[in-house]
């Protein structure tokens, strides 16, 4: 039933470096149920709580189609990166309410799902250059880091 389930092979693996496995990412994913409803709830109108309810939710379903329809072992929760582009640049800087950013997100994802399906963003990936990849994970980072400095007051504005 496992192998079936989880393409599990226990020629490759045992229960209990799967469970550990297992623990571990959603240890390494947890601190996102935190931050993410501390950064939204700084805009008005938006819930901590109801923030807290839809990121567990998104781990949740995203990570359980992973595991069951892919049969990966790949935890997926809701981007740092984004989210912080999202909270303080779309709707800090740039002054739209988070309904407006809310409804790009999902024309967006409409957009990404259709190109997907037609393997053209696959193909776009598989051109981007190596370094250029590398570059904009280096960027994402240090933006987080950047915001995480002014919140903690360590670096002013």
């Amino acid at each position: 039933m496992l192998k079936r389930l989880f393409g599990y092979d226990p020629t490759k693996t045992t229960i209990r470096t799967e469970l550990l496995a297992g623990l571990t990412t959603f240890l390494t994913m947890s601190y996102i149920l935190a931050v993410n409803p501390s950064m939204f709830s700084l805009l008005d109108g938006m819930s901590a709580g109801a923030v807290f309810t839809a990121t567990a939710l998104a781990a949740i379903i995203g990570s359980l189609a992973m595991a069951l329809l892919a049969k990966m072992p790949f935890g997926l929760a809701p981007g740092m990166g984004l989210n912080a582009f999202f909270a303080f640049t779309v709707c800090g800087s740039m002054g739209y309410s988070y309904e407006v950013a809310l409804t790009a997100i999902l024309v967006e994802g409409i957009i990404f799902m259709i190109l997907s399906i037609f393997k053209f963003r696959e193909a776009l990936v598989n051109k981007i250059p190596k370094n250029l990849k590398f570059g904009i994970t280096a960027g994402i980072g240090l933006f987080i880091t950047i915001i995480a400095l002014i919140n903690a007051k360590i670096v002013i504005q």
